[in-house]
């Protein structure tokens, strides 16, 4: 069934701050340990549930995965844990057991396992993009601040050395106030399938069951393509390159310069159907100012797929190139560069020559998840904060789903003017593109739908 528009317009009264938290944070069960639940046993979700069972206070009481090949490695490190192939029967049958959930599964699966625990009262940490669509990183926001539990989204790097440092340095006002930001990553949208239409069918795995694994999308024939790794590509499972990692570039984008909802957005791309993502892209927003931007605006340009901002804009030596991804900060008095994982540096050299970098270090990202559920508090990258970024990164999604300008990456020539979408955030709407609105949500299958919070 279609998801109604009142999700969108109850919320407006809710407020869109990122800075919102629960006065109160729910604790479950918390006297000695922190009994975690985990939906994705393999890949990022071994790797999410390995650093969270490295916490003294953390036992796993469940693993559910939709695949049974996929529990070796979490059975070898934490042995005797339950197995599970469907989530809503392992919160059904572990119920008070249960404290808090891991959720690691495709994008299309993010909301509807997170909201889920969350209407139990579970603590929750959800890998990036958060969710899959605009109204569910909105929904997910929401039902958070409503079940006043402890949340946090895997972009991990959000708590990484370097991200601190650059986020520190914008902040510090070492660069000046921000004019614009151009932020980038080499991957592309399609280029684990290379496939611009749906793969033939084959077989379905004894060790993995289709139903589970389609979820809340439109159900379609098993292939290879998609399952463990390659749904990333396809529309109706992943986010493409923006969805991947915009999350990780964009956060420090966030956190250093106050930014939350973009005011409009516009994009261009190699070409687009409704299958999978471009190859490469472009996306234009722009944001309201805050007291670290230097207008009333803040310009920020996303872009994938090998392409990336003009070298000159950096100020940076000429026999230095930008890195593969990561952000470019311009500032009044000088630029900082700050690469995807890597340490930020700031240009032009002969200003910053004599200046020291404060000394700060990273943190544990899942720790600090555990801790703060343990204490009843909340993390800097809770949904609250997390909701407004994930649904910047899925409105650009869009806008790159309507696009009907197309990029020349050599010349950087446009064949036609890119179409600027107004978002109004209160509304949850585009208030001059209908067609846009469409694309904000999706059709649910029964039995997996993300309820409104109302």
């Amino acid at each position: 069934m279609a998801i109604a528009r009142r999700g969108f317009l109850t919320s407006a009264g809710l407020g869109l701050a990122a800075a919102v938290v629960p006065g109160v944070v729910r604790g479950r069960n918390l006297a000695s340990k922190l009994q975690v639940a985990c939906v994705g046993a393999d890949g990022m979700g071994f790797s999410d549930l390995s650093q969270v069972g490295s916490h003294p206070s953390v036992q796993f009481v469940g693993f559910c995965d939709i695949d049974t090949n996929r529990f070796g490695r979490a059975d070898e490190t934490f042995p005797g844990v339950p197995h599970f192939r469907d989530y809503r029967e392992m919160f059904a049958q572990l119920d008070e057991s249960v404290d808090a959930v891991l959720v690691d599964t495709p994008d299309h699966m993010h909301a509807p396992v997170a909201v889920a625990a969350m209407q139990q009262g579970k603590h929750v940490y959800c890998q990036k993009p958060l969710a899959h669509t605009v109204w569910e990183c909105r929904q997910m926001r929401l039902w958070a601040e409503k079940a006043g539990v402890t949340t946090q989204m895997g972009n991990q790097i959000h708590s990484h050395v370097a991200y601190r440092l650059g986020t520190r340095l914008v902040r510090d006002g070492v660069i000046g106030k921000v004019r614009e930001v151009h932020s980038w990553i080499g991957v592309t949208g399609n280029q684990r399938t290379r496939l611009f239409a749906a793969p033939p069918a084959a077989p379905v795995p004894a060790n993995v069951d289709w139903n589970l694994w389609i979820g809340a999308a439109a159900m379609r024939a098993y292939a290879p393509a998609y399952h463990p790794f390659t749904w990333r590509d396809w529309q109706d499972f992943g986010g493409g390159a923006l969805g991947d990692f915009g999350c990780h570039v964009l956060d420090p984008v966030f956190t250093a310069t106050g930014i939350s909802t973009p005011l409009r957005v516009q994009a261009a791309n190699s070409g687009i159907n409704s299958q999978v993502w471009p190859t490469y892209e472009t996306v234009r927003y722009e944001f309201a100012g805050t007291e670290l931007t230097a207008g009333d605006t803040l310009p920020l340009t996303w872009m994938d797929g090998g392409l990336k901002p003009a070298h000159s804009l950096a100020q940076m030596p000429g026999d230095v190139d930008l890195p593969g991804g990561g952000s470019l900060f311009i500032g009044e008095e000088g630029t900082m560069v700050l690469p995807h994982v890597g340490m930020p540096s700031l240009y032009p050299l002969e200003k910053y020559a004599g200046f020291a970098m404060p000394e700060i270090e990273g943190r544990n990202h899942w720790h600090d998840w555990v801790d703060a559920a343990m204490a009843g508090e909340q993390t800097t990258d809770s949904f609250s904060y997390a909701g407004p970024l994930a649904e910047a990164v899925q409105l650009g999604n869009v806008a790159t789903r309507l696009a009907v300008a197309t990029l020349n990456p050599v010349s950087g020539q446009l064949s036609e003017p890119q179409t600027v979408l107004e978002w109004d955030a209160e509304a949850g709407e585009f208030a001059n593109a209908p067609e846009a609105n469409a694309l904000l949500t999706k059709e649910y299958r029964d039995g997996f739908a993300v309820p409104a919070c109302g």
